[in-house]
């Protein structure tokens, strides 16, 4: 919850992409094994083309949605992407970060639930 004597914002937008790696043939799978990190360095590579300011695009650990990766969720708003591709993310960039909009068939919802741990 914001407080009125908080500091702004250090980032306009932070996107964190999930670069988890389970072990082979886990029933979860994981992002990595989808080529997440693959998607993160080409994010990061594209958003410093565009000159995007005031974004950072971070590498995370697991965010527990590796059923449906690779995933990613920017803030501040919490929405959450599946990218499969580089044009994917390039969509992204421009519907979300640049123009303020979704990618409403790239998204995950909260119909997307991971089936529950053992």
């Amino acid at each position: 919850m914001a407080d009125a004597t908080d500091p702004p914002p250090y980032f306009q937008a932070h996107v964190f992409v999930c670069c988890n790696r389970r072990q082979e043939g886990h029933a979860r799978g994981s992002c990595a094994a989808r080529g997440s990190e693959k998607l993160r360095d080409y994010m990061k590579a594209r958003a410093k083309e565009l000159g995007l300011k005031g974004v950072r695009i971070n590498q995370a650990g697991c965010l527990d949605r590796c059923e449906f990766g690779p995933a990613l969720v920017i803030y501040p708003e919490g929405i959450w992407y599946r990218p499969e591709s580089p044009a994917d993310v390039d969509e992204i960039l421009a519907a979300h970060l640049q123009e303020g909009g979704r990618v409403p068939r790239l998204m995950l919802t909260e119909k997307d639930v991971p089936p529950p741990k053992r």
